[in-house]
Order: structure tokens, then sequence, then C-alpha cells
């Protein structure tokens, strides 16, 4: 074969590849996850809500499947958002608390946007990221090509710069490292550069991952007075006025999807990264407990999927947020044997497309400091360090109040044996202590072990 025919099957077959590339990688389906910050399960009309309004999460909700029984990995912010990030328990990589300024997610974790940032797609991350305030935890260096947020744990929703927005610091809005001033309200303004971005993102023959994290409805409580007006009167006033922002700015994001025609190909996540907290008029009825305790309340999150309307329905089954990892990489043909880490999700699709059925996990495991949670089947064991065990049948007793320890030892004993080897798997937690916060926190589960009103909430509360 001559030398110019070798050259032309060359080009031919290297464009054809290039083409074939290109095509399947826009067959892949996009993936988006939309995280919220302390709502509580009760707060949306698709979990049960008659007071706070979510017409378009609801719409979203509708046109795919309510878990009823999900399950996030811890319950405070930092360590739930390493779950998800890295689809293994946080335990794994020593985050179980809420971390100090030099310490993030561990730099040996692959996060989900490491995977596909590697198999071909566009990755981005807006809003909070609460994953470490050091350089080497900068989103840019955790596999997002495109960072647009804050690396604080909370922030003002509006702009202030002789307070959240110095130079330097972790509660700046910024995009790729580089300091941003803004105008509006926080809750609005991720939402419009989501939506700028799904805008360039049409015509850049990649599918997309995109980890839209926003900040609502942690405190600071503040609304735009427009919204507040709405809801003048409202016993939850400003919590009525975040949610329906909140809601507003997803709306926005779902019909950019549709316009483009960009919805039917996206599998959308949605959750809260625990249970409502105490101190933002969120509800969790009919849970009991809130965020920072092993209680329902605190880790039963309102979650679902939707992918064009393709799954409809209410799933169930005992599920977690482990799980988000899983399903993503598997919808994108993503070989779980490529991953650097073993996975601790479940792949959720054959359960809601009715290929499997029952629970995708037949246990599950919590732990923060000296407290701890096993989930097995329909019966939860809490035990905390000093105060002994809880053992509730969920499937009878949701509230979480009727002890079934003296009547089920043998249970007691089985799911206790479950947890210590499950411990084996996992590592020393960069921070164990968390100082007063430990006492406030073991305080707390005392109450809610004994069916006692919650009356310690913070440190401040010891002392009364």
């Amino acid at each position: 074969m001559n030398a110019k025919l070798v050259c032309a099957v060359s080009t031919m077959i290297t464009c054809w590849a290039t083409n074939c590339t290109a095509e399947n990688s826009l067959n892949k389906p996009n993936i988006l996850v939309i995280l919220l910050d302390d709502a509580g399960y009760n707060d949306f009309g698709f979990n049960g809500s008659k007071d706070l309004l979510t017409p378009n999460i609801d719409r979203l909700a509708a046109d795919g499947t309510v878990f009823t029984d999900a399950h996030v990995s811890a319950s405070v912010s930092g360590p739930s958002r390493a779950g998800i990030l890295s689809g293994r328990y946080n335990q794994r990589c020593g985050y179980e608390c809420n971390l100090g300024d030099t310490l993030g997610l561990g730099l040996n974790e692959e996060t989900i946007a490491d995977v596909f940032l590697r198999n071909g797609y566009n990755t981005s991350c807006f809003g909070k990221w609460h994953q470490g305030d050091a350089p080497e935890y900068h989103p840019n260096r955790r596999g997002f090509e495109h960072f647009y947020g804050f690396i604080a744990g909370s922030r003002s929703y509006f702009y202030r710069p002789n307070r959240d927005d110095k130079p330097g610091d972790v509660y700046n809005l910024q995009y790729n490292g580089k300091q941003l001033s803004f105008n509006g309200y926080m809750t609005d303004v991720l939402a419009d550069a989501a939506v700028d971005y799904l805008d360039k993102q049409k015509g850049s023959g990649k599918p997309f991952m995109m980890y839209l994290a926003f900040n609502a409805v942690h405190t600071p409580m503040e609304a735009t007075k427009e919204d507040m007006a709405r809801f003048e009167g409202h016993s939850r006033q400003k919590l009525a006025a975040m949610t329906w922002a909140v809601d507003r700015g997803i709306g926005k994001v779902v019909d950019k999807l549709k316009k483009e025609g960009m919805y039917e190909n996206t599998l959308i996540f949605f959750l809260s990264d625990n249970g409502g907290a105490h101190n933002n008029q969120s509800s969790n009825y009919p849970l009991k407990g809130f965020k920072g305790n092993k209680y329902e309340g605190g880790i039963r999150v309102p979650f679902f999927i939707t992918m064009g309307g393709k799954y409809k329905g209410t799933f169930d089954g005992l599920s977690s947020s482990l799980d988000i990892f899983s399903t993503s990489i598997a919808a994108a043909g993503i070989d779980k044997e490529s991953l650097k880490n073993p996975i601790d999700g479940v792949d959720l699709i054959p359960y809601i497309s009715g290929e499997m059925s029952g629970n995708p996990h037949d246990i599950l495991f919590w732990r923060k400091e000296k407290s701890s949670a096993v989930r097995m089947g329909d019966y939860k064991l809490i035990s905390v360090e000093g105060l002994g065990q809880r053992l509730y049948n969920l499937n009878d007793n949701l509230g979480e109040d009727n002890d079934l320890r003296k009547i089920n030892p043998e249970l007691c004993k089985e799911m206790t044996d479950k947890y210590k080897e499950w411990e084996k798997g996992i590592i020393t937690p960069m921070l164990w202590d968390e100082g007063v916060w430990h006492e406030v926190t073991r305080e707390t589960h005392r109450q809610l072990m004994n069916n006692e009103k919650v009356t310690v909430f913070t440190p401040d509360d010891l002392k009364k």
C-alpha cells in the first residue's frame, strides 16, 4: 500500500473514531445533582407540606420517582457532602465532623467529578463547597473544571463587602478562584449562573455533570423584600420566602434544560444534605429529631430521581445518598472497576424501572464521635456511649418512641455485631473531638432517647 493511501485510510479512521466518540459522548446522559442545605423532610409539596409552596420542585418530582426511605450518610453538612461526592461512607476517609480550616475531603478520595471528567464530561460545581478551605481541597483541584460558588459552610445571601466578602475569605463568591461581587440574592445568583453555564454547554459537544449545591435554606434566615411580602403573615415567613426562592431557581434551571432539548437526557437527583435544622423553622414531620442526631429527622431526607419522565412513581425501599454516585456512573456506562476506590452505593435505576425489587440496601451504618446507628430492614438501633442503646421498628413506629431492646435482645446483639464488623473498614477520624459541641450532641441524644422535649441545641443551653 502506497504512502498516500495509508495516510488517507489513517485519516478516515481517525475522523470516524473522532465522530464516533463525539456521537457516543452526546448519547450519554447528563448528570445533575441538586442539593439543598438543612431542608426539612416535610417542607416540600411532594413530601406532604401544606404551607410551603414548591410548585417547580413538585412538578419535577411528579416527573420522576420519589424515595420515601432515603438517607444521607451523616446528619451534618460536611460529612454528608463527602459521602455524596465520593460515593463512600464518609467515615472511610475519616470525615465524621465538620472540619476546621486545614482539613477536607481526603486527597486520596476520588470525587464523582474526577470520574466524569476522566470519562469525557464537562464538570461544574455551583454554590456551597464545604469540603476543605485549603487550596489543595479547592473544587478545581477535585475534578470540577468550573466552580462558581463559595468555599465556606455558610454565608449571607447578600453581598456584604465588610463582612462575608473580604478579600481572601472563604465566604467570598468566586469563579475558579477569582473573587466576585454580586447584586441580588445568592439563591437567584447561583441559579442564574447555572443557567448561563447550560447556555454555553449546549454547543460543547460533550455531556455534563453538574453539582448544584444551594446554601438555601441554611441560616442566616434572609430573603428578599419581594419574597417576604409574598408570605406576609405566614407562621414561617422567612423559611417560606427562602424556599420559594430556591424553588424559583430550580425552575429556571429545569426550564433551560427543556428549552435546549436536554431535559429528557438529563438524570436529575434532588435531596437535602441532612435533616431540617432546629434553627431555620424547618419541619421534619412525622420524623423524630433534626440535623445533628441519629434519629430519622437527622438522616432521612426528601429525595427523588427524574429523567425526562422515564421513571414515575414512589419507591419505598431503603436507599442512600451514596447511591447517587453509583447510579450516575452506571447510567453513563462507566465501569466500577475503573474507579480508584470501591464505592458503597447501589445503582437505583433497576429498582425504579421495575427490573429489581426489594431494598437496594440490606443494612446502613452511621457514626459520629461516640454515637452510632444501624438500620437493618425495618429495624434501627441507636447507640450512644454512656447512654446505652435504643431499638425501634420504623415500619410500626416511625416516630421512634417505642424502645424494643428488652423484647429483642438477640436482634440488638446481631445489629451491634454487624456494626462492629463495619467499623473495622473505616479509619480514625481526622477530627474526633468537637469539644463542647460533643456535650451538646450527647445531651440532645439523651433527651430524644428518653422521649423528652429537646431543650439543648447550643453550648449556652447546657448552662441553663
